[in-house]
């Protein structure tokens, strides 16, 4: 059966997201200690709890594999060639550093892969009950409100709100950026996937980092894309086509201020 055959599909995800966050994460929230990957990022009980309770469960949603960030690469990789018949891929905290430093800003990410690409999906806070959803071809929502009846408050990126991940971008970025940036203001709150729906809810309008693995971006994406925004891979191929579990990506709220973003990044991604 499809899971465009009923719109229940997204609600049981939604359900899902709301029933975890509960149980396994916010009684934890300040509360738990952490240890180091390989690579320095921070990992707790609770992100090994949650993935598994959403490797339970998902599959009795959509039958199809989970793809996770808290598995081994080369688990990662063998179910991420599987998208074109559909994969389900989670993020069961975007954030852990805020997570575990008392900082309500961390979430749960869930997207569906079908034929290569996202076409649901949820990204929520679990401190503060936001809750984006999206469903490709289907728009995308804060709530009960549509995220394409925003507007973008600007039409010049001089003018624009940015999100900027330094440390992961290339010196000679990151040199033009401090020294001669080309938007009015920058923040990076340290939570990717939530990034992406800011940058779709209108707090953003410009957005830039320089490698984020897939389960960061995947929901986060699709809600963009469906509330009207652009987004690329540093690459010039179509952003979906990309095979690579990890890349960097530029991104904007509105599709001409996009044009100007990428424009004025080109010359340090060369």
């Amino acid at each position: 059966m499809s899971i465009f055959s009923t719109a229940s599909v997204l609600d049981q995800v939604v359900d899902l997201a709301k029933d975890l966050s509960d149980r396994e994460i916010i009684p934890f929230f300040k509360k738990i200690s952490h240890y180091r990957k390989n690579d320095g990022s921070p990992v707790t009980a609770v992100d090994a709890a949650v993935q598994t309770a959403l490797e339970a469960a998902l599959p009795k949603i959509v039958k199809a594999p989970v793809l996770g960030e808290e598995m081994t690469n080369n688990q990662q990789i063998q179910i991420w060639g599987q998208r074109d018949t559909g994969i389900w891929c989670v993020d069961p905290i975007d954030g852990t550093t805020n997570f575990v430093n008392g900082i309500p800003y961390f979430a749960v990410s869930i997207a569906y892969f079908l034929k290569g690409e996202p076409v649901i999906g949820l990204v929520m806070n679990p401190m503060t009950g936001q809750l984006f959803t999206a469903e490709k071809g289907g728009g995308a929502w804060l709530g009960a409100r549509s995220l394409l009846e925003n507007q973008s408050r600007h039409v010049r990126l001089r003018e624009c709100v940015a999100s900027v991940d330094f440390k992961r971008l290339p010196e000679s970025l990151r040199t033009r950026l401090v020294s001669s940036p080309p938007y009015a203001s920058q923040r990076n709150f340290g939570a990717a996937a939530l990034e992406w729906c800011d940058v779709a809810s209108g707090l953003f309008d410009v957005y830039v980092h320089g490698n984020q693995k897939i389960w960061d971006f995947a929901a986060g994406a699709l809600i963009l894309s469906e509330a009207g925004g652009v987004m690329a891979s540093f690459k010039k191929v179509p952003f979906w086509s990309d095979d690579a579990l990890a890349r960097p990506v530029i991104a904007a709220r509105d599709p001409a201020i996009f044009e100007e973003w990428s424009d004025w990044l080109a010359p340090s991604l060369e």
